[in-house]
């Protein structure tokens, strides 16, 4: 018997059982940033490396899928090159594309781009697939996608009130209790500088972010691995030990 290709590990089909039931929560979905005044919109899949790198900290930079050049892409590599085998450098020279990490990036570039054209505050929502060249545990995928809403071009905390209501509508409909928990990257912001960090703010984020999943000691590990000091690391545990509710 011929052995059968199979897909790589990290991705999946999707049945048409899966899809009904995945249209019917994006129209949910839609139907409530509609009804909030947001417009579609939608981004190209590939984007320029120059335009995804450095947004994410050095830990997105990794999980990107870039793309190969067209045509001869190493027709400019030296033989040199070649047997030194640095994997950055000869990336940076046959690879000017990847695939979109996220939504938000995309949408800051169009915004950019289109400045002269659009009326503000821009409203828009998005709902694409996006791609991240990780080692998925159990239940996740290399391929997703993702819902995002946003405003630009106002600082009213009006929006912000609108889209903790948009949020809260979409699983009122979907029938789904949740449990709503806001951010505020000026606090962030202020933790970082308290501890004498103020630029490695996402450094310190992206390892905080981990805390439910690993724990306090890995996220110190992680933290001291960034470059944090002991004094700073210390500084930071009241926040991280911090329990109660409002």
């Amino acid at each position: 018997m011929a052995q059968l290709p199979s897909i790589p590990k990290g991705t999946r089909d999707y049945s048409p059982e899966i899809m009904v039931k995945r249209n019917y929560i994006f129209d949910t979905i839609k139907s409530v940033f509609k009804l909030y005044g947001y417009m579609p919109l939608e981004t190209p899949a590939m984007e320029n490396l120059s335009t995804l790198m450095g947004k994410y900290g050095e830990e997105g930079d990794k999980l990107l899928f870039k793309i190969l050049n067209s045509g001869d892409f190493i027709g400019n590599i030296s033989d040199q090159e070649l047997v030194e085998k640095n994997s950055i450098k000869l990336t940076n020279k046959i690879s000017e594309k990847g695939l979109r990490y996220d939504l938000t990036v995309p949408f800051a570039r169009f915004v950019v781009q289109h400045q002269s054209e659009l009326t503000f505050p821009f409203k828009r929502y998005q709902i694409q697939p996006v791609w991240r060249a990780d080692r998925p545990q159990k239940g996740r995928y290399r391929e997703f996608y993702q819902c995002d809403v946003d405003v630009v071009g106002s600082d009213s905390l009006l929006h912000e009130v609108e889209l903790i209501q948009m949020v809260d509508e979409v699983y009122r409909r979907l029938k789904i209790k949740v449990r709503l928990l806001i951010n505020n990257r000026k606090i962030l912001a202020g933790i970082a500088e308290i501890i004498g960090y103020p630029d490695q703010l996402t450094d310190i984020t992206v390892a905080i972010d981990k805390m439910d999943k690993i724990g306090l000691d890995k996220v110190n590990a992680e933290l001291r691995e960034k470059g944090i000091t002991e004094e700073a690391i210390v500084k930071l545990q009241p926040i991280l030990n911090l329990e109660g509710s409002n």
